[in-house]
Parts: structure tokens; C-alpha cells; sequence
């Protein structure tokens, strides 16, 4: 699978995917990161990517041509399964939508800045919106991680044991169970005793249990769906 990510503050990104489970991804060949600056594409002396707002107002706009010209030229030589802008009006990123996303090929992302990106590139390119939250941030960077990080983990062979993902929260509108590890007894707080008990079923209906208890208390919303 490969991600690329346009932005105009590229080196932002290289930390979350130079480490950990999404540096394990890159060295197996199972998923590519390109970061694209914008910059290059840029107009002028100075290659500027934004501009005043028509209608007035504060905030500057990302433009755009510098947009168009680097999605049109990507577009060239690689066909995207869903060009997706992360934009705090956008859908709100799930785990459901990260499982559909795992099982594309070829994903182009928009970091936007500022008021966001010209509305005619939303129009003319964009096929998917992504939010990660009702709240505003000084770029898409961090949201194309948080996206990128969420996809990486459930691609087949990223993960050392590939049912875990599989046992994550949400994955079955329900929240993850309680986690123990050793030691058992630790100043008197002990490990619930089924889960010692070696009963593969017991254990199951003990953890199908907890996380339908921890759902009720927490996010009651979510087995309304």
C-alpha cells in the first residue's frame, strides 16, 4: 500500500513513520509514506501556496493552482483509490472507516493550513473528508498521522500478531475489555482468577462481558449502532 501526503511543512511528518510500528511497515514493504512538499509548487519568486480570502475576512487561504498542479501531476502517473482532505468539517475518522481504508491500494492526503484550501479543489479533487475530532488544529499534519498510523496497523503482516488489531476497541462497536500482565498479586491487587484459569471459553465470555459492562458506562452511543 502506499499513502502520499501533500503538505507544506513535509518534515512534520517524518518522526511518526520513522518509528515503531510504521517504521516496521516501511522495512517489510508493506506500506510507503511520501511526504510531497508544496512548496515547489508554489507561484512566484517566493513560491506562495496562499492568499487573501475574496469576500474579506481573517484567515489566509490555501490556493489554488500551487494544489492543482501537484494532485494533477500525481494523478499523471498513479491512480488513487481516494483523495482525502483532513478538514475539521469532514467525517469524523472511525475505526470502520480505517478498515476500509486499509483494504485500498493507493491513497493521496491534503494537510490544509490557515482557513483551509480553495473550495474549488475540494469540488474538483477530493473524494473523501476526514476529521479527527470537533476541534481545530494548526494543520492536517497531525491528522494524517493519526490516519496514517490507524490504517499502517492493520495491514496483514504489520503487526507481530495480526489478530490483535482484530481485539482493538470499536472494532466490533465495542470497547476493548481490561488488559492484566504479570505479576498476579501485586500489593494485594490481584488478577481477576479467570483469567489465570487457562478456560479459553470462560476467558472469552469473561472479556465479551467486561467490554460490554466498560461500552455501557463509557459510550453507550456506540451500541446504539
Amino acid at each position: 500500500m502506499q499513502i502520499d501526503i501533500i503538505s507544506i511543512v513535509p518534515d512534520l511528518l517524518k518522526s511518526p513513520f520513522e518509528h515503531s510500528i510504521m517504521k516496521r511497515a516501511a522495512e517489510k514493504g508493506i506500506l510507503t509514506v511520501q511526504l510531497i512538499n508544496l512548496r515547489p509548487y508554489g507561484l512566484g519568486l517566493y513560491h506562495q501556496t496562499d492568499d487573501y480570502q475574496y469576500g474579506g475576512g481573517a484567515g489566509m487561504v490555501m490556493m489554488c493552482e500551487p494544489l492543482d498542479n501537484c494532485i494533477s501531476e500525481l494523478k499523471a502517473v498513479k491512480k488513487y483509490d481516494q483523495v482525502i482532505y483532513l478538514t475539521p468539517d469532514g467525517k469524523t475518522f472511525n475505526q470502520k472507516t480505517a478498515n476500509y481504508l486499509s483494504c485500498q491500494e493507493n491513497l493521496l492526503l491534503i494537510c490544509g493550513h490557515y482557513k483551509g484550501i480553495d473550495q474549488r479543489i475540494r469540488d474538483i479533487h477530493v473524494t473523501m473528508e476526514i476529521s479527527v475530532g470537533d476541534f481545530v488544529l494548526s494543520g492536517g499534519e497531525l491528522a494524517a498521522a493519526i490516519v496514517v498510523d490507524a490504517i499502517g496497523r492493520l495491514l496483514p503482516g504489520v503487526l507481530n500478531d495480526e489478530t490483535s488489531a482484530l481485539t482493538d476497541s470499536f472494532q466490533d462497536n465495542l470497547l476493548a475489555p481490561p488488559v492484566f500482565t504479570r505479576p498476579a498479586d501485586y500489593k494485594g491487587w490481584k488478577v481477576p482468577d479467570v483469567l489465570l484459569s487457562g478456560n479459553e471459553r470462560l476467558i472469552d465470555e469473561w472479556r465479551f462481558e467486561a467490554s460490554l459492562r466498560i461500552t455501557q458506562e463509557k459510550r453507550p452511543d456506540l451500541l446504539e449502532d
